[in-house]
């Protein structure tokens, strides 16, 4: 407790850093208060069918993602999530496309014209996705719009808020980037989940102490231990590598050797963070985005099944496809020729590999050996939420036990206090840790 004290002493005695977190706290203040600020016309009063559409299933998880803006008819209702459909597309763009692959090469200016396609393509994904929002809005909650209102009208004006309030959001998380601590997309979802989880955590605890078949105080115990046994298992998923020896040859200049040092290459077991969850995710909500949101009900079969988040089939499906996910995601952002030719640039060298291709072979043969194991740990996650479900712990409470949202939270949550600690270490203060340091995901600035 002591140590904790004289930690948060240190981090207000930093000018700089304690700047950046009141900052921080001022535009995630705002972000939350837009987040019940409902759009003109709308009672609020009257969205209780809204509520219960997205209280499980594949809608809990946008709403979640978008603090319950998105049950509150809220004027952030789409969030940051049309930005992060943009980004992905853009990024499969930059694999397929030479103009993007030469745009990635050109350093900062392609950066900037790259941002620049990402968020026209993020206005036009809201262009399309806040009037089908608005009409599902008014099959679900149709008694909550004022009668008065003229629906044309009241489209065009509300799409044209909705876009205003997402694109607001995504600036938040820039300024949050730029002035506050850092990661500010990534702090923004992490936010809008962070917020669900203290309405989850007592509507857990009220269903468990006043059900008497639901176990009573011992079962929710047992729940809020394995809780902590998934976060620290997704911990060891965010944070293990498998470090290869590298070593670089003796150069001597003079009366002064340089090289001769090991260092090594810190292959992660999951290269690919939650991209595989999230291009997974896209593929399910498939069926459901071609039955209508509002026609879920009506739906029978297998149809059914592929949109419903807690059936065998929808989990199997989604499992194996974050497996192949997560193969593809890694092929493609770790290149093991590049990392073998810049080695060999750098006169280093694997001991008892030779450089060039046996070393590219080498480092892919390790990629691949280490996803497997990361890509089943991964979908074993992700799927965890359901299997919660069957035990009677409610939808809300069990989205926590899994998935992209308990990820997000894990991995941003260590690349914040990470930067903290690099603040504290850099004006010679001790760290967050009694012993050793925080190793964050080393460098991915965005939890997407």
């Amino acid at each position: 407790m002591r140590k904790s004290i004289e930690t948060l002493k240190n981090i207000w005695n930093i000018e700089d850093l304690r700047k950046r977190i009141l900052i921080t706290i001022l535009f995630v203040a705002i972000y939350r208060l837009g987040s019940y600020v409902v759009l003109p016309g709308i009672n609020p009063q009257m969205l209780t069918k809204l509520h219960e559409q997205t209280s499980e299933g594949l809608l809990a998880l946008l709403n979640m993602f978008s603090g319950g803006a998105f049950s509150n008819a809220s004027i952030f209702a789409l969030g940051i999530m049309p930005y992060i459909s943009a980004s992905i597309v853009i990024q499969l763009l930059a694999i397929a496309v030479p103009y993007f692959q030469k745009l990635q090469r050109e350093g900062e200016s392609g950066r900037r014209k790259i941002n620049q396609y990402t968020r026209i393509l993020t206005l036009i994904i809201l262009i399309f996705q806040a009037p089908s929002y608005l009409i599902n809005l008014k099959f679900q909650a149709g008694p909550a719009l004022n009668a008065s209102l003229d629906w044309t009208f009241f489209i065009i004006t509300s799409t044209i808020i909705l876009a205003a309030g997402s694109m607001f959001v995504l600036w938040l998380g820039e300024r949050i980037t730029d002035k506050g601590i850092g990661n500010g997309i990534s702090l923004i979802i992490m936010v809008g989940i962070i917020a669900r989880l203290p309405q989850a955590f007592g509507a857990e605890l009220v269903s468990r102490l006043t059900l008497a078949e639901t176990g009573g105080v011992i079962m929710f115990i047992i729940e809020i231990v394995a809780l902590l046994a998934v976060i620290a298992a997704a911990i060891m998923l965010v944070q293990g590598v498998r470090k290869v020896p590298v070593q670089y040859a003796k150069r001597i200049v003079g009366n002064k050797q340089y090289g001769g040092a090991r260092q090594y290459i810190p292959l992660k077991v999951n290269a690919a963070n939650v991209m595989p969850i999230i291009f997974a995710q896209a593929i399910m909500f498939i069926p459901i985005t071609f039955i209508g949101f509002s026609n879920t009900e009506n739906a029978s079969g297998i149809m059914r099944s592929l949109i419903d988040h807690t059936s065998f089939a929808y989990n199997l499906i989604f499992a194996v496809l974050i497996i192949v996910f997560t193969y593809f995601y890694t092929a493609i952002t770790i290149n093991p020729n590049q990392m073998a030719e810049d080695m060999k640039r750098n006169n280093g060298f694997i001991p008892g590999i030779k450089p060039g291709k046996q070393t590219s072979d080498y480092l892919d043969t390790i990629m691949t050996r280490i996803t497997l194991p990361g890509s089943i740990f991964l979908a074993i996650i992700a799927v965890l939420p359901a299997f919660a479900g069957y035990f009677g712990i409610q939808a809300e409470f069990a989205q926590f036990f899994g998935g992209t949202s308990l990820l997000i939270l894990v991995g941003v949550v260590l690349d914040t206090l990470q930067q903290v600690e690099s603040h504290l270490l850099m004006r010679h203060y001790d760290g967050l840790l009694s012993s050793g340091r925080i190793r964050g995901r080393s460098g991915n600035v965005a939890a997407y």
